[in-house]
């Protein structure tokens, strides 16, 4: 199989994680505390990845400036894409509980939702796709983490969904969506950079790492924090430990 359809098949995979939580939030009632513990390890992983993996790979590849620029640059992106989702009612759409506007509160706030969950998983499948570049198959630990944090990205955003009275059919189409444009970029993030430089793959990497990291920050945390408030912290960390075992094992 081409590393460009192993990227699409792999960026699918970890996308599908999405839609499994949102089948286990819209099926089964998960209490609120749970789905925030999840978060909050889901939180711990993800930031290993991107400190283990991401950004030091980026950093030895391409060097400290590009990794430094392209991390930045993520940052700044991501947050001006979600201060405009933000105003338009999908401030909250990582949320469990009954923070999500209902389409009767804030008109457009379904589609500014559906942006705003692609918004999230996009940066996530490039990594993916950049991660088989080198010709050593996919990156096990960053497929990991994505995969694990998926699942209560899934299960806490839809389980918000569901309280606000949005439809299975707006639920399940949003997270079927993201998951099948998740494959899709991690496939055109494989194929476009294929015989790119170093240090244009290493900006590229630190990018979608400066917005992964701004995106756990501005909506993984908040929702763990506000449900298990000082354990959160000992939650992150036993995430962040299990993806560095993962990535040290591998």
């Amino acid at each position: 199989m081409p590393i460009w359809a192993q990227a699409g098949l792999w960026g699918l995979i970890a996308g599908g994680a999405l839609v499994i939580g949102a089948l286990v939030a819209w099926l089964t009632a998960v209490p609120q505390r749970v789905v925030a513990s999840v978060m909050a390890f889901g939180a711990g992983v993800l930031i290993s990845a991107l400190a283990f993996n991401l950004v030091d790979e980026a950093e030895r590849s391409g060097g400290l400036l590009a990794t430094v620029v392209g991390f930045l640059a993520g940052a700044v992106v991501y947050l001006l894409a979600n201060l405009v989702l933000a105003r338009r009612g999908a401030r909250h759409r990582k949320r469990s509980g009954n923070q999500q506007p209902s389409e009767q509160d804030h008109d457009g706030s379904g589609s500014a939702i559906a942006i705003g969950a692609l918004l999230d998983g996009i940066p996530e499948s490039v990594v993916l796709g950049l991660s088989l570049l080198g010709g050593n198959g996919v990156g096990i630990p960053v497929l990991a983490a994505i995969f694990i944090s998926n699942l209560p990205e899934g299960l806490s955003s839809a389980a918000g969904m569901k309280r606000s009275g949005r439809s299975a059919r707006y639920v399940f189409g949003v997270w079927v969506g993201v998951a099948l444009a998740s494959g899709a970029a991690g496939l055109l993030g494989c194929l476009l950079l294929q015989g790119a430089s170093a240090q244009v793959v290493a900006v590229i990497t630190a990018l979608a790492a400066g917005a992964i990291l701004t995106m756990v920050a501005d909506t993984m945390i908040p929702e763990a924090f506000e449900r298990t408030h000082l354990y959160a912290g000992l939650l992150a960390t036993v995430g962040f430990l299990t993806a560095f075992t993962i990535g040290r094992a591998g």
